[in-house]
């Protein structure tokens, strides 16, 4: 089986090593991330500059191909240019970090399973919620790797996509796995104002997964109810009841050209 292996926290982020290790047995890997970190990208693609592919290793080992764009920008060159044959599936992490509710639209580690549902492969996107109380990538690793390993066993149909979510806690806390549907209400955020030595003001956006509402079978409750959440998305944003209600409006009448 061809895996080919992102994410979006850059090919030298802890997260991507730790699946790497967990997973190598399950398939061939093939490594091509961002060659820094492009968190929050979404699902960008890169058009202002030529995008170049290098072999990267780390302490005289190769670990695998950088590249100076977006996570989907990875996938696209990994199938059409670093992989002799498509990949079998394509799976996005290990993130360090939920990517649950409406973060799924800012993330780059979805938007590279995205890209590749896009182009036919069946993809898994896998994030890690990390706390003060518990950042253990190697162990939440071994977790995703049983999912995932379930996952392929039931053979993904072409152009499918799962976001997998794991809660901070070790595997013997864990409590099962529950089928979710996307968290879709608020999140709480803020912007931190600072001001710098010249004394004009700039931001950091703040923000917490604690919305003021939870509700039951979404990806955020699961997450924090210490279960494995998974989602199945879609690339088609298309509102289909809102389109057979406009489609019954009377636009006779209106002349624009």
């Amino acid at each position: 089986m061809q895996i080919l292996l992102t994410n979006d926290d850059g090919i030298y982020a802890p997260g991507i090593a730790a699946l790497k290790h967990q997973i190598q047995t399950l398939g061939e890997i093939t490594v091509v991330a961002p060659d820094i970190e492009q968190s929050g990208v979404g699902h960008s693609i890169t058009f202002s500059h030529p995008l170049r592919i290098r072999e990267v290793r780390l302490n005289n080992e190769f670990i695998g191909y950088g590249v100076n764009g977006s996570p989907a920008d990875c996938v696209k060159l990994a199938a059409f240019e670093i992989m002799k044959k498509g990949p079998d599936v394509v799976i996005s992490g290990l993130n360090m970090g939920a990517n649950v509710g409406i973060h799924i639209l800012y993330s780059g580690t979805v938007a590279a399973a995205v890209e590749a549902a896009i182009m036919g492969f069946p993809s898994i996107a896998v994030s890690f919620e990390i706390t003060d109380q518990y950042a253990d990538a190697g162990e939440a690793a071994k977790v995703a790797r049983g999912v995932i390993e379930r996952i392929i066993k039931h053979k993904l149909p072409k152009g499918s996509l799962l976001n997998v979510n794991i809660p901070s806690r070790p595997s013997n806390q864990i409590k099962g796995i529950k089928i979710t549907r996307q968290f879709a209400h608020d999140f709480k955020e803020t912007f931190d104002k600072r001001t710098d030595p010249s004394g004009r003001a700039y931001y950091w956006l703040m923000g917490t997964n604690k919305s003021i509402h939870l509700e039951e079978g979404t990806d955020l409750t699961a997450v924090n109810e210490g279960y494995i959440s998974i989602t199945p998305l879609r690339y088609d944003l298309t509102d289909h009841g809102l389109y057979k209600k406009i489609e019954e409006w009377d636009w006779s009448d209106l002349r624009v050209f």
